[in-house]
């Protein structure tokens, strides 16, 4: 899944359908230091909860950073 977020604004606690329940491996964020960001994300990952959202059978509670990107793979 790819996150972005265009605005300045930071975004915590966000409830964004998924595919299935199991684990979501943050696998980039362009907020990281390695970056110069501040890092703020979902590192090293969220578990789905079985909690339907967006139409999708289960969901995560994500983060977005301010003017960032974030990419999570799913971990079966």
């Amino acid at each position: 899944m790819v996150l972005c977020n265009f605005t300045p604004v930071p975004r915590t606690g966000h409830r964004l359908g998924v595919p299935e329940a199991c684990w979501y491996e943050e696998v980039f964020n362009s907020d990281s230091t390695y970056y110069g960001g501040s890092n703020m994300g979902n590192g090293p990952g969220v578990t789905a909860e079985r909690v339907p959202s967006h139409g999708r059978p289960a969901s995560i509670l994500a983060t977005f950073p301010p003017l960032a990107t974030v990419v999570l793979k799913p971990r079966r």
